[in-house]
């Protein structure tokens, strides 16, 4: 089994990170669904945590610190463990940060369970599948890239 690659996770995590953003910030540009907002919500949450005011640019912060150190982390060590290519291992990690998304964060952030909370039924379920589906396909494919490139 392969040792991960734990910098160049981080380096596939930023550049997944930074096309989640673009089409995050083309959703909102659209207007497709204004209020599913997950920027805000971390801009929320620190400030609840930290008592302090919201801050959009904390929530951006903390938007690029989980897409490219945690979520990257995360991947480069349970890469291994999953099955096919590198797309095919991208999207399978990008379902199960999706699901941690949908079980985790949003309940905690008061949308409920899989976002049932903003009542627009599975829409901003499968939005947010949608975003993280196009995460996951550019961190399998760069991370794939950057350790097959130095045989690591």
């Amino acid at each position: 089994m392969p040792t991960p690659a734990y910098g160049k996770a981080v380096i596939a995590g930023f550049a997944a990170t930074i096309v989640l953003s673009m089409l995050m910030m083309a959703k909102h540009v659209m207007g497709l669904m204004p209020q599913v907002n997950p920027v805000m919500d971390l801009a929320l949450l620190f400030a609840h945590f930290t008592r302090s005011a919201p801050n959009m640019m904390m929530g951006w912060l903390m938007h690029f610190l989980l897409g490219s150190v945690v979520w990257g982390l995360a991947y480069a060590w349970l890469s291994p463990q999953l099955k096919g290519s590198p797309l095919v291992r991208g999207l399978m990690f990008a379902v199960m940060a999706w699901f941690a998304m949908m079980v985790l964060f949003m309940p905690l952030v008061g949308h409920g369970l899989f976002a049932m909370g903003y009542g627009m039924g599975v829409m901003p379920a499968m939005a947010t599948l949608m975003l993280h589906l196009a995460y996951g396909a550019v961190l399998g494919l760069v991370y794939g890239h950057l350790t097959a490139a130095s045989g690591k």
